[in-house]
């Protein structure tokens, strides 16, 4: 079956009334946490992962979609009217986004994000269509060796590029990798790191671990950061409408930013950082009105939540192509996937092929959903804003609690729960990223039976990762993202001392 024809049974899947309530459903969530301040994709997708025990795997992907193309929207409501990023990637938008609504233009910065969101999104998913077959492809030559190696530039990746120190990252990293060895040993049959608790026979179950990181760990902070008072909500004044110069400087600064973020969201390394950086720097060399940057650019706003909502596209290419998370909230989705006894990977287009295409078909249908959503809801949102911030982490901590008492009727689940709460704040506190603990919970199991079965065939000979082209490659990559930033540190150290 040739794309379009895959695509067109996806479209004739993602249309019936119940998958299309899902993504609606989906779609309003995202953007409901996307607004919330502190409240992201990854929080919610955790706290909803009990449900994929009781709602099919299309109708719960979907859903997953929604919310997390929705929370790239929302997101901009938060950032532009209370000057409070409920993600990293959303903090250039906040540069000159707040800067347009204290000076009473909050409707059209409001405006061209949205309307650049869409445009973004719509080509990131047509990318991720058309793109995602052929890496496929590519990704079916690889075996156990390759597989590894992969694992070793995921985990390397998220380590050093998710956080502001690497030591933080590999402690993060490693954590996660120990959690995940917890169990069964499948080769030998012997229980690990158990401490003679039979109810970790099985693992640490992931829903649990990642509800108590994202969910309740992130309560317990921002409820600590409470105390320190609320931030201003701008009002909305003016209409939303934006005028023939606002549209002649969006339109350009639109398709620079999808360009920045679908392909470096791609990559194993990527995220979203990075493309609105250079997406907000690109504009600010560009712009005929470089004057007003730092007082509410409109190419400010454009430019990076293009780019932002392009790299969310992004990211879900090596996640349904290889298996590979590269961002807090697509390794909560893997972890959803195995939920249902699903590897993601390059057999998923074959052995998954209806789902596939119904997750992409639905985000064409997400994106249009959510400009109809975004931009005459905006009030709304607004007024959501003004909710009791007490009133939110309360909330979180009973949905948290019941979600998993209610998926295994376990109080050592529960318990488990409020401990990883409790490693979740401190990480939070002290500034450790939670994405590399969570995929190495996921990735480290997998890594370990691929590095396995490689030796097994190789009849335990190491040198097969590095005589095989493709995990030699992938490896050497993998070195140069950890030898690479200490290089050019020491090498701009050097120049400093020189010109000092």
């Amino acid at each position: 079956m040739g794309t379009f024809d895959a695509l067109l049974a996806g479209f004739s899947s993602a249309l019936q009334p119940s998958i299309l309530l899902y993504g609606l459903a989906g779609c309003f969530i995202g953007t409901l946490v996307g607004v919330l301040p502190g409240i992201g994709p990854a929080l919610t997708v955790a706290l909803l992962l009990p449900l994929t025990f009781k709602v099919p795997a299309e109708a719960m992907f979907v859903l997953f979609a929604g919310i997390y193309y929705g929370a790239m929207y929302g997101g901009s409501t938060t950032t532009i009217l209370l000057n409070t990023p409920g993600e990293s990637a959303s903090v250039v938008t906040s540069l000159e986004g707040n800067r347009m609504a204290r000076r009473g233009r909050a409707g059209q910065a409001l405006a061209t994000a949205a309307i650049g969101s869409f445009i973004a999104g719509t080509i990131g998913t047509i990318a991720l269509t058309f793109f995602s077959p052929i890496i496929v492809d590519v990704a079916l030559a690889f075996g156990p060796a390759e597989y590894a190696a992969l694992m070793v530039l995921a985990l390397v990746a998220v380590s050093s590029v998710l956080g502001n120190s690497e030591l933080r990252g590999l402690i993060s990293l490693a954590t996660g990798l120990l959690i995940g060895f917890v169990g069964i040993d499948l080769q030998s049959g012997q229980p690990r790191f158990t401490f003679g608790h039979a109810e970790l026979m099985d693992g640490v179950e992931v829903t649990v671990m990642l509800v108590g990181i994202f969910a309740v760990g992130e309560a317990l902070f921002l409820a600590w950061q409470g105390r320190f008072g609320e931030g201003e909500v701008m009002k909305m004044s003016g209409s939303l409408w934006m005028s023939k110069q606002d549209w002649k400087r969006s339109w350009k600064p639109w398709l620079r930013g999808s360009a920045y973020g679908f392909p470096i969201g791609a990559l194993p390394a990527g995220g979203a950082e990075l493309p609105t950086l250079l997406s907000y720097y690109t504009e600010k060399k560009l712009s005929d009105h470089p004057e007003e940057f730092g007082n509410g650019a409109i190419e400010g706003v454009a430019g990076p939540e293009a780019a932002n909502n392009a790299a969310a596209a992004g990211v879900l290419m090596p996640l349904l192509t290889l298996g590979i998370p590269t961002s807090a909230t697509a390794a909560v989705i893997l972890s959803a996937f195995q939920s249902y006894g699903i590897q993601p990977g390059p057999l998923l287009f074959t052995t998954q092929s209806s789902l596939v295409w119904t997750l992409i078909a639905s985000l064409y249908i997400g994106n249009v959903i959510l400009l109809l959503l975004n931009l005459p809801l905006v009030k709304l949102w607004v007024q959501l804003l003004k909710i009791p911030s007490h009133w939110l982490y309360a909330g979180i901590l009973v949905i948290s609690t019941i979600a998993v008492y209610g998926a295994s009727n376990s109080l050592f689940d529960v318990g488990l729960l409020f401990v990883f709460g409790l490693v979740g704040f401190a990480m939070r506190r002290l500034d450790f990223p939670t994405a590399p603990i969570i995929v190495g919970l996921i990735l480290g199991p997998l890594l370990e039976q691929s590095l396995r079965q490689a030796l097994v065939i190789s009849q335990g000979d190491w040198s097969t990762f590095f005589t095989r082209p493709i995990s030699a490659t992938v490896l050497v990559i993998a070195i140069t993202l950890m030898v690479l930033p200490k290089t050019i540190a020491q090498l701009r150290k050097r120049s400093r001392v020189r010109a000092g």
